[in-house]
């Protein structure tokens, strides 16, 4: 599963690179995000709910920044478990530029993939429930950098 988009934000590109960089927004951001711990440096463990069509599993894994190019961009990876559910793992490349008209670009390229029980869902299901997960991501944390964002 690939999919890329992109999205203006009313930020600057450091306000935005240091949301990419913190935990904390991460965090927030990343649908069923139950808990999430360390730092960009030494990598993120994280645990993850959700449930994908009738399937539901708890996802622990690694989480793992990679290619920085500091203000510019990075290649986030992600591989969790998830007991007799299966397997997800998956990255994205994130790129920021300067938007015409002030704020900043942000373009990603996500890729994905599953094994286990989940895979038999079918290809259809979990495209879209992987589009729909990149969709809720960014758009949390787009509310988060420009500081819209409840709660």
């Amino acid at each position: 599963m690939e999919l890329a988009a992109s999205r203006i934000l009313n930020a600057d590109r450091a306000t935005v690179w240091a949301a990419l960089n913190s935990a904390e927004v991460l965090k927030a951001c990343i649908p069923g995000c139950e808990e999430l711990t360390g730092s960009p440096e030494e990598g993120f463990a994280a645990t993850v709910k959700q449930k994908v069509g009738p399937v539901s599993a708890t996802f622990k894994g690694e989480v793992t920044l990679s290619d920085i190019v500091p203000l510019e961009s990075y290649t986030i990876t992600g591989e969790g478990k998830g007991g007799v559910a299966g397997f997800a793992k998956g990255g994205a490349k994130v790129a920021l530029s300067d938007a015409e008209g002030g704020g900043t670009e942000l373009t990603y390229e996500v890729e994905a993939k599953v094994g286990g029980k989940i895979a038999q869902l079918g290809s259809r299901l979990i495209d879209s429930f992987a589009t729909k997960m990149a969709d809720q991501f960014f758009e949390r944390f787009q509310a988060q950098v420009e500081g819209t964002a409840e709660g």
